[in-house]
């Protein structure tokens, strides 16, 4: 079972001025790999080979000497990425890929030859850098992915492989279903509520003044570098502060269940709102639904996500009668048919968790709503033509 752990490197001048161009190198190449890549298919209509982008490094590093600043797997991986990431847009999961820029956040992989020494972590071409080896952690590192974010901190995040087969997930226990909201960030089936500590909005007075004072900073100069640096510290905040939450808030709901139900929420349509977007883009729901899935799957424990149109709001969860209407200014209902008096969001959290219940009773989602189980579209599509392989 493959594990990822993110650990905060220290390195010194000499080391960040080799990172830097290790950094440039790998932009650098994918750069130019994918201005290839757009050329050749224009063109020819036909893609380039994984193999062909690799096959052009040594012809490369003869031509632009400073190639070879960077380590030859770290520049091998970018022609990796490449690949996956036009794999990821034929297959819809993501858009096209972009050009890099040297500014915002910077990284390069290191699929091999890296290891701890005790609290340092040794770099091909970089040298031994201090790391805080928070926790520790067993198997064997596949890669290493070094990044400086723009606060200017350095982070080193390892994947390992543990060598154990993933937990077969269990439904048997207790159940509890999670209502995403905006006032309360989360409503529990079972009564609680976790107030939405609105990250942004408690550090935006702060960002507000950091950003008018960027913006009256002569472009170029040192001090718009040292200006766009401290606004860059309030947004590493803000992001901190959100992550720290969600993984504290997963990882109780993950512990005290087995099974976890949450509602497949559509937040890219939902922030179209303008009214709602920044509130709603705070939240992190996504992120946090992302961790209840894999901590889940680390412990063995069944998630599953319940369709966005079930009426969960709408619908009593005593004598299962469905209201018509429930604007979002009304919090507390009365069911017309048992009388009985609902908080709107703890109400949510109970049908969503019956939900679930029903469709793991039933088999899967597709089955429990009377779906087929073949899918009618057969077979996924194998890509023939794309501009990388």
């Amino acid at each position: 079972m493959y594990k990822a752990y993110k650990f905060r490197i220290y390195p010194n001048t000499e080391q960040e001025i080799a990172l830097a161009k290790s950094f440039g190198c790998c932009r650098w190449f994918w750069n130019y790999s994918l201005n290839l890549c757009q050329e050749t298919y224009q063109s020819t209509g036909k893609g380039l080979t994984r193999g062909y982008i690799q096959g052009l490094l040594p012809g490369l590093k003869k031509e632009y000497e400073w190639l070879t600043d960077a380590y030859s797997q770290c520049l091998q991986v970018v022609a990796l990425n490449l690949s996956q990431a036009y794999q990821n847009f034929f297959e819809k999961r993501a858009k096209l890929p972009r050009f890099k820029s040297k500014h915002g956040r910077q990284s390069i992989s290191y699929p091999a030859n890296v290891k701890f020494e005790e609290d340092y972590l040794k770099l091909p071409k970089i040298g031994l850098v201090y790391c805080v080896r928070h926790r520790e952690f067993e198997g064997a590192i596949k890669t290493v992915t070094i990044s400086k974010n723009p606060d200017g901190k350095y982070y080193a995040s390892i994947l390992v492989d543990d060598g154990k087969e993933s937990p077969h997930p269990f439904s048997d226990g207790k159940a509890i279903g999670v209502d995403l909201g905006l006032t309360h960030f989360a409503i529990t089936s079972n009564g609680s509520k976790y107030d939405n500590p609105k990250h942004f909005a408690r550090h935006q007075r702060n960002l507000k003044r950091k950003q008018q004072k960027l913006s009256r900073k002569k472009k170029g100069s040192i001090n718009r570098q040292k200006a766009k640096h401290r606004v860059a510290k309030v947004h590493s905040k803000i992001s901190r502060c959100r992550e720290d939450f969600l993984h504290k808030l997963s990882r109780k709901i993950v512990n005290e269940n087995q099974v976890i139900a949450v509602e497949n929420l559509n937040v890219k349509g939902m922030v179209r709102n303008h009214n709602l977007a920044k509130a709603i883009s705070d939240c992190g729901w996504g992120m946090f639904c992302t961790m209840l899935k894999y901590k889940a799957e680390w412990e063995g424990k069944t998630y599953i996500e319940v369709d966005r149109f079930f009426p969960s709001s709408k619908t009593c969860n005593v004598c299962l009668n469905q209201v018509g209407s429930l604007p979002l200014d009304v919090r507390t209902w009365t069911c017309e048919h048992c009388k009985t008096i609902h908080d709107r969001d703890i109400n949510a959290a109970i049908n969503i968790r019956d939900e679930a219940l029903r469709i793991l009773s039933l088999g899967t989602s597709d089955t429990a709503y009377g779906g087929d189980v073949r899918p009618k579209g057969g077979r996924k599509s194998v890509l023939r033509q794309s501009p990388v392989k």
